[in-house]
């Protein structure tokens, strides 16, 4: 059947639904597992769009009779299996923790990754089917194409404030039946009546069905399936948004008693605790507080009240701010210390509202206490922002001790702990003020002596001579404390610092001019593996302890910004031997599994992809390896480009979801104007001039943006969000238009010379997509994210020679 023209508004609708599908996928898959589980399975389903240009080439003889018809039965099956496909993987027994031991969890996983990817096949064949058969208007069906991406990835954040994730699935599912009936309008098909059932059906399936009926369950080895399986455990409140799902646990039979760390000696114990998880993470704890401050006694037992017993000096009060507030623990710990003012950071305003409104009686109005003042926002971004200065920045136990120890945040960009936001932190203390930032103690030691190294090179960066007398570290079973000093510590501090560990029992694992007999005294390791690392990090020697320590312990920087990045490859064979005797918290494992997912990619794309169409009748009239690379270049190259400059934007607009919810809709907007400005300029001309101007003018916008956008970041931080963000639209706008151009010209030209090959090309594009999320994220961790915009400049280089 041949249609008068392409259905934009239908490729417009089912790319949004694919996008906010692949959105929703990460929050879904947070839930049930772990965050870089959700990566890698939207990785390996994303290859569906390049199995589709497969099924395209190698069924074209039988589509060609009926394009509307498919393209319909395409976004149909894309609603059915969106939920379908979530489903059936809950049913699959996959446990990553098992992974390293059991042979049968790489084939569990994988049944997982070809289910993900039915979905993903259906959007990709309906997109690619329309791509093909109006090859020659590909400047505005990209356009279309990704304006709907663009809008689908904002437009399901924005939902996620509104619905749960499950709910949230089920929109999306009428969503792609929406698509449907608009197709059948657009492309005249018969019968007409058939647009009404599927705009009625997807009414339906969007109003009427219950979202409750689509459970996300938790993997049982989460923290918060393990607190509900103690007796007496029950939930009494759940909240969703795009930052997390926040559930709350009440145990009135076994009461929660969660004291990160506290001394051994202690003889005080907690109040009444609440659990508070997010996406099945935790607990940190929400505390009953009537006002009283004698019953919080206990916090005087943490590693983290050494900085208050430094800063004490009779009739003063310390200013503080306490980033990462959560359900207040650290707020109640600066209120019992007689703090002057608290500011509170917490991004997530579920929690605030928590400890605000739905449990005031329980917390005793805490943040509304005088002189506690609450801040929704991102600690990093209100750091910079922020004018105030403070006797004590404190930077809260953000993670639970589960997660940090099994390894599962090697793959997370964490800003709070480079080099440039501990000069940062320091920038916003008074004279003589402290930076105490508190972690979860490992061993051998990685967090503790990581953390020590990006305190010492911050400290020499602000030009300070002798970084050693700045520094103090302590630590008791559980946590180690660093104290950071905006001056040299005073030898009464120092004797305070002992004094506070000798009555606690904690080690005093660094202070200037410290003996090696003073450490390792109280709970004591086989060696003082924290006192030895702080000395050889201070030392002449600092590269080469670093090289040779067993983790990966580099200062974190804000462009290579993987602080829990910890593994290397020599050690790998070391700490794998060991895994049979417990040893599987020693091992980083979320980076190998990010090097598998690429290897998987790969393997995959070739069973997929290359495989079906060398052995078919279609190999005979593919396309040159030049059009190959070509394809295969600007896929690689956009991924990249888009992947660095979110990483880019998200300082500045000090808020993660407003990075990415900005950076990509902008990204994917501009780069519809440029697809759609390509597709009139090809119109005019067969030479490929404009795309060559486009790489040029792309390629120095870059460069230009890795040598002024920090320091024009850093001049506009101050300004309110509304003026950042469209600042932010300013500048990557331009950089997008540009970024649009290479697809749609390339359709264009091979619809005028082999038209047969669009979607052995579209097939070719999706593969390198998925790959190029990987590579991309790889690069960074091992070479910065400078080099990741560097290599794309390149490779979109060699595209346009490759056009040529």
């Amino acid at each position: 059947m041949n249609a008068p023209r392409p259905p934009f508004i239908a490729i417009g609708l089912l790319s949004a639904c694919v996008l906010a599908y692949e959105v929703l996928l990460t929050r879904l898959f947070s839930i049930v597992l772990w965050h870089h589980f959700a990566y890698m399975i939207i990785s390996a389903a994303m290859l569906g769009y390049g199995a589709s240009g497969t099924a395209l080439t190698l069924l074209k003889e039988k589509i060609i009779p009926h394009v509307g018809t498919v393209y319909v039965m395409a976004a149909t099956g894309m609603a059915f299996l969106m939920p379908a496909a979530f489903l059936l993987t809950q049913q699959v027994p996959f446990n990553p923790l098992e992974l390293l031991w059991d042979k049968t969890q790489l084939a569990k996983l994988l049944a997982i990754y070809l289910l993900m990817m039915l979905p993903f096949f259906c959007g990709g064949l309906g997109i690619g089917l329309v791509l093909w058969h109006f090859g020659k208007e590909a400047g505005r069906i990209y356009a279309f194409d990704i304006l709907g991406a663009g809008v689908g990835s904002l437009g399901v954040i924005g939902v996620l404030f509104l619905a749960p994730p499950n709910k949230v699935l089920i929109i999306l599912a009428a969503l792609a039946l929406l698509a449907a009936a608009v197709a059948i309008i657009e492309l005249k098909a018969r019968p007409k009546w058939l647009a009404g059932v599927f705009a009625g059906l997807a009414f339906l399936v969007a109003v009427a069905l219950p979202g409750d009926w689509l459970q996300v369950h938790l993997s049982p080895y989460k923290d918060l399936s393990e607190t509900l399986n103690v007796a007496g455990a029950k939930v009494i409140e759940q909240r969703s948004s795009p930052l997390g799902q926040i559930t709350v646990v009440e145990n009135t039979r076994i009461p929660f008693r969660h004291a990160p760390g506290m001394s051994l000696n202690a003889t005080d114990e907690p109040p009444p605790q609440l659990g508070v998880f997010v996406d099945g993470e935790g607990p940190s704890v929400l505390t009953r507080f009537d006002g009283n401050l004698a019953p919080l006694a206990y916090f005087d037992q943490f590693t983290s009240a050494l900085p208050y017993h430094v800063l004490a000096r009779p009739h003063v009060r310390p200013q503080v701010l306490v980033l990462g507030a959560g359900a207040g623990s650290d707020v109640l710990q600066a209120l019992y210390f007689r703090a002057a003012s608290v500011d509170a950071v917490e991004l997530d305003r579920n929690v605030i509202d928590l400890v605000r409104r739905r449990f005031h009686d329980f917390a005793g109005d805490l943040y509304a206490q005088p002189g506690v003042h609450v801040h929704e926002g991102e600690a990093r971004g209100f750091a910079n922002a922020s004018w105030e200065h403070y006797d004590l920045v404190q930077v809260a136990l953000l993670d639970s001790f589960g997660v940090a120890s099994a390894g599962l945040y090697g793959l997370s960009e964490s800003y709070i702990y480079t080099v440039e936001a501990l000069q940062t932190y320091l920038s916003r203390l008074r004279p003589g003020g402290i930076l105490a930032v508190t972690r979860w103690l490992t061993l051998p030691p990685r967090d503790a002596l990581k953390l020590f190294a990006t305190a010492a090179l911050a400290l020499e960066r602000n030009g300070v001579p002798n970084p050693g007398k700045r520094l103090v570290m302590i630590r008791g079973w559980k946590t180690v404390t660093l104290l950071v000093k905006n001056s040299d510590f005073t030898a009464s501090e120092i004797e305070v610092v002992k004094e506070f560990s000798r009555k606690r029992s904690f080690d005093v694992a660094y202070y200037p001019g410290m003996r090696a007999d003073e450490a390792n005294r109280y709970n004591v390791l086989v060696q003082p593996y924290f006192f030895e690392g702080a000395v050889a990090l201070l030392g002449p020697q600092r590269q080469n302890f670093i090289d040779r320590y067993k983790f990966h312990i580099e200062p974190a920087t804000d462009d290579r910004p993987f602080f829990f990045h910890f593994f290397k490859w020599e050690a790998a064979a070391e700490l794998f031997a060991l895994r049979e005797r417990g040893g599987m918290p020693l091992l980083d494992w979320s980076y190998p599994l990010l090097v598998a997912a690429l290897v998987q990619a790969f393997v995959v794309s070739i069973l997929l992809i290359l495989a079906p169409l060398a052995v078919s009748r279609s190999r005979h009239t593919l396309p040159t390896g030049r059009v190959a690379l070509y394809f295969l270049a600007i896929g690689l190259a956009f991924m990249f480009i888009e992947i660095a400059f979110i990483q880019k934007f998200l300082l500045f607009l000090a808020h993660p979801l407003y990075a990415v919810a900005v950076v990509l809709c902008a990204f994917l907007v501009f780069a519809a104007v440029g697809s759609w400005l390509a597709g009139r300029w090809q119109k005019r001309t067969t030479g490929s001039g404009h795309l060559i101007v486009a790489v040029v003018v792309m390629g120095a916008l870059s460069l230009l943006y890795l040598v002024i956008l920090p320091g024009l970041f850093q001049a506009l931080i101050h300004l309110p969000d509304v003026a950042k963000i469209g600042i932010s639209v300013l500048l990557i706008a331009p950089l997008a238009v540009c970024m649009g151009m290479p697809f749609p010209t390339g359709m264009m030209r091979l619809a005028s010379t082999t038209p047969d090959a669009i979607p052995w090309a579209w097939a070719i594009n999706g593969f390198a997509s998925v790959v190029g999320a990987v590579l991309a994220t790889l690069l960074a961790i091992h070479l910065g994210f400078a080099v990741v915009i560097l290599l794309a400049v390149l490779i979109y280089g060699l595209a346009a020679v490759a056009l040529r």
